[in-house]
């Protein structure tokens, strides 16, 4: 195989594939790019030459964690939402996209489904950014063979922390820079470009449902449906100790038929997911795992299985299953109505009825975009367990055990991952450098765990540490998108600081906030920070007040209000007027076309 000697930064040639230019953009599309970088350059050069740190304010998160984003310690890359080529390669029946960091995933789809093609890696949630899971950590149904999504990307333009604009490739000329900015959160440099892998895509997913009897058996047919070379989605639904409800997909041009009652043949319904009067992803499969339940007790006193039993030689009766036909892009954004299921809790939360009729009249507050905004503004998700964490399969029985009997936490999402990064020894940069050594990159097996938390916030943080601690015990990996309890001691025994810290120094991060200064939660500074003065201790105690936090909450989504951006405070000088950022975009639910310019001006009329 023929390579190019390339340089990981540190002076040292390494042998590797390079890189494919990227697909070609329209003169006045990356002339607009590059004037936007150019101006994004400069300030971060400006900041440089202060030495001052900086955040990057996107417009948009999926982050449960508190902003720290003032206007003045901020560098503005909310406008870069552009997809600016689909590149189609007839050899490969592939392709790539070159995007800027804020195209959410509803905008990258609709924009490569005409073409034939998809992202291998497709975040469930719409609102989540090309950026975000670039410089997060983000695995989906289709990780148990793609990895996570920055492995899909083949190449990343960012400015560097010295204000350079440079170009980092997962093969070719700085590996360094592409695999240490890769779940680093913007802390070696702002990502301003990404070349996104595209492979073939289908009309839609048939999705099979089965039922897996506790967590040693979940474990074994994830496993081996993950093996099936024509499975491309598997993930699953814990509703309690002894019931799993498996899903995996398979992309088809085709809708599955059934064979009837009398044995004709009949179409099954196409299955939504995005529509105001379609039922949750969630709801469907609650309904799935009753029909399991039936069919697996009719199996069990059938004849056939009475003879098996009596004949334990004959092989077993395939597990029983259901089959839907789902559109692709109903199937990859299926979890967004409703938060997965976390919408629930706020109809708890407001003691309203949780039915078909409520869910309806509520759907453009039951959508992810929404619900972030409201989960930042009334400051709930201080008071629940918000965590994705990673366990290795082996481990899966004794983690779920801990769950049930320290959380009890219902249902929980599991969604298998394969963190073993590309390229080999020259992928082995940054916080997660062994994730290039296959000996210590196990796959993984990801729990989502989403709910309510009982007691004060200081008995949620022990929750949460003790969440944490036994991730690291079972040789796992938590993800950090959502708030981190560990102490500075604690966090750095579970990531690579040295080949992080490395890179920091190559590219002058140093005066920039690290990923534990920005994921870390201090709950002496918050509290210290409630108790400041009586203004603060009087909004405390009012926002303790059931249910004033949730009603606030409610009405900043309502309207759009910015969430991310802070305002000074009174004392350190001049009050920063709030920035409104893409607010009407950021509330519009999936599947919606925004309005266009002419309904708007009319709405203010």
């Amino acid at each position: 195989m023929s390579g190019d000697s390339a340089s990981n930064g540190d002076g040292k040639p390494t042998t590797t594939t390079a890189s494919p230019p990227p697909p070609p953009v329209s003169a006045s599309a990356m002339d607009a790019h590059n004037a936007a970088v150019a101006r994004i350059a400069a300030q971060v050069q400006s900041f440089h030459a202060r030495q001052a740190p900086f955040r990057i304010y996107h417009g948009s998160t999926n982050s449960t964690r508190h902003s720290a984003r003032r206007a003045d310690n901020t560098i503005d890359t909310s406008r870069l939402t552009h997809v600016l080529s689909i590149s189609v390669d007839d050899s490969s029946r592939g392709g790539t996209a070159l995007v800027e960091p804020n195209v959410p995933m509803d905008a990258l789809v609709r924009a490569t489904l005409p073409h034939g093609l998809v992202p291998p890696v497709v975040m469930e949630l719409p609102g989540i950014t090309a950026g975000g899971g670039f410089s997060g950590t983000s695995g989906e149904s289709s990780s148990f063979r793609y990895g996570a999504f920055d492995a899909t990307v083949r190449s990343v333009e960012l400015v560097t922390p010295e204000g350079r604009v440079e170009r980092a490739g997962k093969h070719g000329p700085k590996q360094d820079l592409f695999w240490g900015a890769a779940s680093a959160f913007g802390t070696l440099g702002v990502v301003t470009l990404l070349e996104v892998e595209l492979r073939p895509a289908c009309r839609y997913v048939r999705l099979e449902y089965s039922l897996a009897r506790g967590a040693a058996e979940t474990v074994r047919v994830m496993s081996a449906e993950c093996e099936r070379g024509e499975n491309d989605y598997v993930d699953g639904i814990v509703f309690s100790m002894d019931e799993t409800v498996v899903c995996v997909g398979r992309l088809t041009d085709e809708v599955h038929v059934e064979e009837g009652a009398s044995g004709s043949a009949a179409k099954t319904k196409i299955r939504r997911f995005t529509r105001r009067h379609d039922p949750w992803f969630y709801i469907r499969a609650r309904d799935v795992l009753k029909t399991l339940r039936k069919k697996e007790k009719q199996q069990q006193s059938s004849p056939s299985q009475q003879q098996q039993r009596d004949q334990p030689q004959e092989p077993a009766a395939a597990a029983a299953t259901v089959v839907d036909t789902i559109p692709l892009e109903d199937y990859l954004f299926r979890y967004d109505r409703g938060g997965f299921w976390v919408a629930r809790y706020a109809f708890n939360y407001f003691i309203t009825p949780f039915n078909r009729v409520t869910r309806f009249l509520l759907d453009r507050y039951m959508h992810a975009r929404v619900m972030y905004r409201a989960l930042h503004k009334s400051g709930l998700g201080d008071y629940y367990m918000v965590q994705d964490v990673g366990v290795p399969y082996d481990r899966v029985p004794e983690f779920q055990a801990w769950l049930d009997g320290s959380l009890d936490i219902y249902p929980l999402w599991l969604c298998p991952l394969r963190v073993r990064r590309p390229g080999g020894p020259s992928a082995a940069h940054g916080l997660h450098a062994e994730f290039a050594d296959p000996d210590r990159a196990p796959d993984l097996m990801n729990f989502g765990v989403w709910g309510p938390v009982r007691g004060d916030r200081r008995a949620v943080v022990a929750q949460n540490r003790a969440l944490e601690q036994k991730v690291q015990e079972l040789g796992g990996k938590k993800w950090l998108y959502a708030h981190a309890y560990y102490t500075e001691e604690e966090f750095w025994a579970h990531y690579d600081r040295a080949s992080y810290d490395a890179l920091r120094e190559r590219y002058g991060a140093g005066y920039l906030p690290s990923v534990y200064d920005k994921v870390r939660v201090d709950v002496d500074a918050e509290e210290a920070a409630r108790n400041r003065t009586w203004k603060t201790r009087a909004k405390a105690r009012a926002k303790g007040v059931w249910p004033l936090r949730g009603l606030y909450g409610f009405a900043a989504a309502a309207v759009g209000a910015e969430y991310l951006l802070q305002k000074k405070d009174k004392g350190e000088g001049e009050k920063v007027t709030e920035k409104k950022a893409e607010a009407k975009a950021n509330t519009e639910p999936a599947g919606e076309e925004p309005r266009s310019e002419q309904e708007a001006e009319m709405e203010k009329k």
